[in-house]
Parts: structure tokens; sequence; C-alpha cells
């Protein structure tokens, strides 16, 4: 549920076989005969995602708008117009996201553009929106600094929303909602936090930093560790000798080299914190089962019941594409039907006529009840809304099942399929 990972180290663990996102438009189905407006001409979506053809990030994108675009299709399409989706490959470079979001948006005159990963792409992106007025919900990066710009000048970056996942401040703040509630009951008195040295990190750190303590939670180890770092040995021989419950962690690019060696040297702690690689359904088969009783937060699962559209959107999906999708296909596939929603309210495509029922839209999402967006005064305007009643994540435990590996949920309680299992060496 973060911004930035590399991709090729991604694909090095997660494995390929994703199916591929091709440029095309979704298109199909009847139109509404008795539609109170016809809007002048098709829907257009450009979505924006990294190497959709081969990234889990960047094909659930991709393949979760084309699927929402199909579903509305089928069903008459939005005010009896079609739905047409084309994809752009932003290669996670803020240079290259610039370039095909003009592609989108000044080429094609897309109505929406959606996607986004990676936080400098995303940021980089953000006069753009500005200068052509083209509505953007986000589905991916987490950067606070995007909906900080909203605050500072609501009148200019109006048109950016970002649909989720909730923004870096709000996951360390679920962070220490997860520790305050369950960390007793796992055992988990004292831990070592332990975050890469990336952009997005950042607000988690802040977030933590001090939270635990104060919540009576030991914290002997709290670190910054380089970007690029591989080899954990040294990292890990300093928490076990702190003598910690578990390993509390923020990792992205460098999450698999750490479960893994976690995993092999059966390290004396506990694994868990937003581990982005590990919110694969697919991962525990790419690490031979390593991930085994490492614990990550989420946005979904797809046996998950958040609400009664996660399932049946998750097998839609793994039924179209031959696997279940990651955090961002959920994200992606309630912001376009977020989208349409709206743009049944307004009667229209045109994005200042838009923007105002999305500002005061409660809709029922795969991931949340009621997504809802923070208003103009907020501190984060049109962010997503943290909390228990709008977007509030949910913390999974990899178990083996049958000589296979499953999310089981752990938190929040109503949802749990299971309660925490300590490793066996531990």
């Amino acid at each position: 549920m973060t911004p930035g990972v590399d991709r090729r180290r991604f694909l090095r663990v997660a494995g390929t076989g994703v199916a591929t996102a091709s440029l095309a438009g979704c298109m199909g189905g009847s139109k509404s005969k008795d539609a109170a407006q016809q809007l002048d001409g098709p829907i257009k979506i450009g979505v924006l995602a990294p190497e959709p053809g081969n990234n889990p990030i960047g094909a659930s994108m991709a393949n979760s708008a084309k699927l929402a675009a199909n579903q509305l299709n089928e069903n008459g399409g939005v005010l009896g117009s079609d739905v047409q989706v084309t994809v752009k490959d932003t290669k996670e470079d803020p240079a290259t996201g610039k370039r095909k979001y003009q592609e989108l948006t000044v080429g094609e005159q897309v109505d929406l553009t959606t996607g986004v990963f990676t936080s400098e792409v995303q940021l980089n992106l953000m006069s753009s929106i500005a200068q052509q007025g083209t509505l953007h919900l986000n589905t991916g990066a987490a950067s606070p600094e995007t909906t900080r710009r909203v605050a500072e000048n609501y009148d200019r970056f109006k048109y950016y929303f970002r649909t989720g996942p909730v923004n870096s401040h709000y996951l360390g703040q679920n962070m220490v909602d997860f520790a305050t509630a369950n960390f007793e009951s796992m055992g988990w008195n004292s831990v070592a936090i332990l975050a890469e040295d990336y952009t997005w990190t950042e607000p988690i750190s802040k977030a933590l930093n001090g939270s635990l303590s104060d919540a009576g939670i030991d914290v002997p180890v709290n670190k910054r560790y380089a970007g690029g770092t591989e080899n954990f040995s040294p990292i890990y021989d300093d928490v076990a000798s702190a003598g910690v419950d578990a390993a509390y962690v923020v990792m992205a690019h460098t999450g698999t080299s750490a479960v893994v060696q976690w995993a092999k040297q059966q390290r004396p702690f506990g694994f868990g914190g937003i581990h982005v690689p590990m919110q694969l359904p697919s991962y525990y088969k790419s690490v031979n089962g390593a991930c085994r009783y490492a614990v990550t937060q989420n946005s979904a699962t797809p046996q998950s019941e958040i609400t009664s559209k996660t399932v049946p959107y998750a097998d839609a999906y793994q039924k179209a594409n031959g696997k279940y999708p990651v955090y961002t296909g959920y994200i992606t596939f309630d912001a376009v039907k977020m989208y349409a929603e709206a743009v049944k309210q307004a009667g229209s495509k045109e994005a200042d006529k838009v923007i105002p029922k999305l500002e005061n839209m409660s809709f029922k999402a795969t991931t949340t009840e009621n997504l809802e967006y923070y208003g103009k005064d907020h501190q984060y305007p049109h962010d997503v809304k943290y909390g228990k009643k709008y977007a509030w994540p949910v913390w999974l435990q990899w178990r083996e099942t049958d000589g296979s590996g499953s999310q089981e949920v752990i938190w929040p309680e109503n949802l749990s399929t299971t309660k925490y299992q300590s490793p066996p060496w531990v």
C-alpha cells in the first residue's frame, strides 16, 4: 500500500505471468434508452500504470479499469455513453509519466486519468493536472505532499483526488492503531522499527516515532536503513542483540531480501508491518514460503468480505485475468465506478461539474463501505478519509494451508479468519 516499488526488484520476487494490459478501449453493451441525459460522445479514461504488461502493480491498475468499464458498458454505459479505457506505461519514471500524461490529456483528450503508483511520478504530474484541468483519481501513490498542494491552492489543484491508498501519514497511524490493539495479545511488547530510506516512508516514520513508546511499547531500535540494502544480517544482528519480540517494518523495494533472510536464518523475533511485496496474493509461491508467519498491512484480500463488493470484484478479476489483483486493482476499480456515479449525478463529464459530486459523495466500494474525501478545509483535501468507518486497512498473516500459502486476516476482528501465530523458531 505504498508508492515506489522498484519494478525489477518486485518482479524478481513476485514473478511474472500477469495478464498483459494492452492499450485498448473497453467497448460494448447497449446504450440506455431511458437515460435522463445523453453525454457528448464516449467517456474516455486514461490509466497511468507502471509496466502494465508484467508488473503486478501496473497490471492490476490497467486490468481493473478495464473490468470496471466492461461492467458499466454491459449495463448500458454511463448516461447512454460507452466507457473507453486507454493504458499508458509510466515506467515508474517521472519524465516518462509526464509525457504519457500529456499524450492522454492533450493528445487523446480523456475525461479522467487514474492510476500512478510512484510518488515521484505523481508529484511531477501535479502542475500538468492543474494546467489541463482534467480530473485525476490517484490509485497508488501515498505521499501526503500531493493533497497538501490542494490545501495550499485549491482552485489550481482541485482536479486532483486520491482514491487510495490512505496517505503515508495515515499508513503510519494505522501501524500505531494496529500495535495498540494487538501487540499485547501477539506478545510483541518490544519491537525494532526498520524503515527503508525512501521518500514514501518518511511520513510513516514521523507517525511512528514516539507513538509506540507512548502506547507502552518498548522500541530500543529505530532504524532507517539505506534503500539499496540487500544484506540484512548486520541489521538483524542488532535487532537480535536488543532482544526485541519483533521487527516492525516499513518496506517495499527491499522487502523480499528482508523477509527471505529472516526466514532462512530463523531469526528469534517476529516480522511484520507494511511489506508491499507480501500484499501480492501469489507471493508465497514466489519466495518458496519464506513469508510464512510474516504479517503485513493491506487494502483487501480476495477472500475478505470488507463490503458486499469485495469478493465479487476479486473473483471477476481472477476469472478475466487468471490471478487475483494486488491492492492497486481494488482501488482503481473503485475509482472508475465512483467517477461513473459522479458523472451520472452531474449529468455531465465536465470536471467542474463532477468535482462537487465527488466531494460530497459517500460511495460503497470494494475496500470500504464509505469511500469519502476530505473537504477543502482539511489538512489533506481530496484525500480518501481514514478511519474505522472509512478506509481502514486489513492486517494479514501468511499461513500455509494444504501445501500452499494463504493470506489470513488477523485484524480487524470482524474480518479475521485466524489469530496471530508466532513462528515456531521464536
